[in-house]
């Protein structure tokens, strides 16, 4: 009887744990498509969308599959962001039914659904899908592939081997970052005894050709633009020297996923190590801890620019999955309790406010509430209202369209939806994302627009405020060089001067001789008005 009774209560709690995941995974479903179908595009978003009007094996940035996914939107749904993000949105709303497969499979039918509850809760996890971005179909892939590892380690059937090299194909097809998760599988089949194992089965080297089918459009890319994809995410993003203000690292990442459930996190990849000798632990530290510690030891040397939070996450996936299974194991008492409530309301908390934040900025009277505010959003706001003068301004003054970066070009773009794409100025900021060679490649750059279009009316919407405050003096004071006889328009002042855009009409230059050492001329750009 007291069997039959624990039987019955271990069945209510499953289906407990299983109804708090489907609501979970409803609401959260439903405030993505709001964020998804009303937030302005991102920066790179935008260009990301230029890059689909543009088909190729691959770009400067980037492999070709987010492109892909984004023509393929729109082909299906029209132009505009709802177009543009909704595979997206279906592929990262995949990504916590994959974790309760993944958890199921290893620990149970409870800690399944515990563990698909925690990745909707996880910000990092449960938001992906809203934007276009490729961190979507990488880290999703990331995830399929470890499902099929654990799956062709224990079974080794020929459709597990399949599926992972598919996976690991998509990787590639995503971003550069596909490095990682190879390097997590070489260590899997390395340093534990069944990866070492799977070196002698054909299967395996099935699924590493397979995977290697996925580089070939990375390969095609870069040869046709003489490596300038290599040249940028290993060299030019990079100082490759130490910088000691990396060390917050753990604290972003803390910030990123809750404090709690972070150390949470590091608590369950600590006791997986020490059971890395046995199964399943042998799979989850060994794609874990490559994560964890390669991009923060990376992160000590490399990029320091630009957000790096989400490195990590497909390390955090298999930890939680984990987390479940190894939580009953600590003595039951009422702090444990507690601590389990706590770490998940407070990540909970940090969800909404995440998604909080993205719907203000999505409505205008929103983005105006946070313009006082450090974390402003900057790159999700000021778009449509640019955009629209823009093309007010363009009809009235029919010229050739020029942004001062490929950012605000990629906007434009974006908004405007027109035949004739906005050519971007040779802005610091094209190289330091890596989009210059991409916009030399289309014919979209200064020179470019100096070899087309020499001596014709030219409309320059400047954006003063892309740029850091210290970088903007001489950016602004170099423009005199690159208008002819510049008239302001317009100046737009947006959030109480966090945005601003000038319009100006001018005359497209000649293009510039070659070792020419002319003074810049005095102009009505600089100083601004």
């Amino acid at each position: 009887m007291p069997d039959r009774q624990h039987d019955l209560s271990s069945v209510a709690g499953e289906r407990r744990w299983r109804r708090a995941f489907f609501v979970a995974f409803a609401v959260l479903l439903l405030l993505k498509l709001v964020v998804a179908a009303t937030l302005a595009p991102f920066g790179d978003e935008a260009f990301y969308w230029q890059e689909s009007r543009h088909p190729a094996w691959g770009y400067s940035d980037l492999p070709p599959l987010t492109a892909w996914l984004i023509r393929l939107g729109e082909g299906v749904a029209g132009h505009g962001v709802f177009g543009m993000r909704w595979p997206f949105l279906l592929i990262g709303s995949a990504l916590p039914w994959l974790l309760v497969v993944f958890a199921r499979r290893l620990f149970g039918s409870r800690a399944g659904w515990q563990a698909g509850l925690l990745c909707l809760l996880m910000p990092l996890a449960g938001s992906l899908g809203v934007l276009a971005l490729p961190d979507v179909p990488l880290t999703v892939a990331c995830m399929l592939a470890l499902l099929a590892l654990s799956r062709a380690a224990e079974h080794g059937r020929l459709r597990d081997w399949l599926l992972l090299g598919a996976s690991l194909a998509v990787c590639w097809l995503t971003h550069y970052r596909a490095a990682m998760p190879m390097l997590a599988g070489l260590l899997f089949c390395l340093a534990t005894a069944r990866g070492r194992a799977l070196w002698r089965r054909s299967g395996f080297w099935l699924a590493l050709l397979l995977a290697a089918a996925g580089l070939l459009p990375l390969l095609i890319s870069n040869w046709q633009q003489r490596g300038a994809g290599l040249a940028f995410q290993l060299v030019e993003r990079n100082p490759w020297s130490f910088h000691a203000d990396a060390l917050v690292q753990p604290l972003e990442q803390a910030l990123a996923c809750t404090p709690l459930l972070y150390g949470g996190l590091l608590w369950a990849a600590w006791r997986s190590w020490r059971q890395r000798n046995e199964p399943p632990w042998d799979v989850i530290a060994m794609t874990a801890w490559p994560f964890l510690l390669g991009y923060f030891v990376l992160g000590l040397f490399a990029d320091d620019l630009r957000f790096r939070a989400h490195w990590p996450l497909p390390g955090y996936l298999p930890l939680l999955a984990a987390l479940p299974a190894l939580w009953p194991r600590l003595p039951d008492r009422p702090a444990r309790r507690w601590l389990l409530r706590i770490g998940a309301g407070l990540a909970a908390a940090g969800q909404l406010a995440g998604m909080a934040y993205l719907g203000l900025a999505a409505w205008p009277g929103g983005a105006t509430a946070l313009s006082g505010v450090k974390a402003f959003p900057a790159n999700f706001v000021g778009w449509r209202e640019s955009g629209e003068l823009a093309a007010t301004l363009h009809r009235s003054h029919p010229s050739v369209l020029v942004a001062d970066n490929f950012m605000l070009a990629a906007e434009l773009d974006f908004y405007l939806n027109d035949a004739q794409a906005a050519f971007a100025l040779d802005s610091p900021l094209n190289d330091k994302h890596g989009r210059a060679p991409q916009l030399a490649q289309w014919r979209l750059d200064e020179a470019a627009l100096r070899a087309g279009h020499a001596g014709q009316p030219m409309l320059l919407v400047v954006e003063e405020t892309a740029l850091r405050e210290r970088e903007r003096p001489a950016w602004l004071a170099s423009l005199c060089s690159r208008v002819q006889d510049p008239q302001l328009l317009q100046r737009l002042e947006l959030y109480q001067g966090r945005k601003r855009f000038d319009f100006y009409l001018g005359r497209v230059p000649a293009p510039a001789m070659p070792g020419s050492t002319a003074p810049v001329p005095a102009c009505a750009i600089w100083p601004p008005h």
